[in-house]
């Protein structure tokens, strides 16, 4: 090796002249390699802001919240993500533009004649839109209907919910047929509109458009639950990895303040067994959380619990504690309203 790549003092370096032609070719090699070498590039802090911001935005939360409620438990109603405010009023604008263009179009395409019924399918289709707009105001007076804890009401306010049950079922049992008719109504659709035997766009455009509009828009629902999965399990955790910031714990990076945690309600725990109502507990017992999920404790009787806005109960030691580091349920991932 030549020393004299590595040590030049001043008296030797104007006394001699140093040749860096002289130095092997392997160190000059190795020389030239240290300064071209790549080394792996951080990610920008552009990129990292804006996963920080997309994890953090209400969106991305709701669909973690309903990833979580597709995936898990539907027994308590207070945790579908389905029943707040601002999905239920997108909904309501879906319907009606979808009424609204159905009904606009039937009108103005009265001269023609397509060779599968298609203004049936059309007609099919908008009195499942209005059955559906009915479900959607029930969901609109009954948002959290199995929210009833028990503990707080009156007996003609318990007598009342368990009315509001019987319906709850009622409704339930509509819904899935309504489900199983658009699936049904759906097959049938595509079967009529892309038939290629018949040339339907010929003799009836804009009932084409229309079917094939709202096919896709179905096709589009349909999907969606791949989609949301191919997102948050697949695109999330790689995108995490490259910039190596987990965008799954971003939106509960902050916790929650004493005055969020201070609104919430909290009561002295009593069991059903105590009030005496043994036909009530059967029927909501089963429904019932009867252990911290935090601590893994059994409520005792006169133990304080708090329940969050998703209507999960918690010991009120244990989820204050948990609500300063992470604003969420621990069971739902709902967030605190801000």
């Amino acid at each position: 090796m030549n020393t004299r790549h590595f040590f030049q003092p001043e008296s030797l370096c104007n006394s001699i002249p140093v040749s860096f032609s002289s130095i092997s070719p392997a160190g000059d090699h190795l020389a030239v390699g240290g300064r071209t070498r790549p080394s792996r590039v951080p990610p920008s802090s552009f990129l990292i802001r804006t996963a920080m911001r997309i994890s953090r935005a209400r969106w991305f939360s709701f669909l973690r919240r309903v990833f979580h409620y597709q995936n898990g438990s539907r027994s308590d109603l207070g945790s579908n993500p389905f029943n707040s405010s601002t999905w239920m009023m997108l909904e309501f604008i879906v319907l009606v533009s979808q009424i609204s263009i159905t009904i606009f179009t039937l009108a103005i395409s009265k001269a023609e004649r397509p060779v599968w019924p298609m203004r049936i399918w059309i007609v099919g289709y908008d009195f499942g839109c209005f059955i559906s707009l009915m479900l959607l105001y029930w969901r609109y007076k009954h948002p959290f209907l199995t929210q009833g804890d028990g503990y707080n009401l009156s007996e003609i306010e318990q007598q009342r919910s368990n009315e509001d049950t019987r319906g709850s079922h009622l409704v339930n049992k509509c819904r899935t047929s309504l489900e199983l008719f658009f699936a049904i109504w759906f097959v049938m659709g595509n079967v009529w509109v892309f038939d290629s035997r018949f040339g339907s766009f010929d003799q009836a455009p804009k009932l084409h458009v229309l079917c094939i509009s709202l096919l896709a828009w179905n096709a589009l629902s349909y999907s969606f639950p791949f989609l949301l999965f191919v997102l948050l399990c697949c695109c999330v955790p790689l995108i995490s990895n490259l910039l190596g910031y987990n965008m799954n714990m971003g939106s509960t990076e902050r916790g929650a303040s004493d005055d969020q945690i201070s609104r919430l309600p909290s009561w002295r725990y009593k069991s059903n067994l105590e009030s005496g109502d043994k036909s009530d507990s059967d029927s909501s017992g089963a429904n019932e959380a009867v252990e911290c999920c935090i601590c893994l404790a059994r409520y005792k009787d006169k133990e304080e619990v708090r329940q969050l806005p998703c209507s999960h109960i918690f010991h009120l030691k244990c989820v204050d504690q948990w609500l300063k580091i992470i604003s969420c349920c621990p069971l739902c991932k709902q967030e605190l309203e801000r």
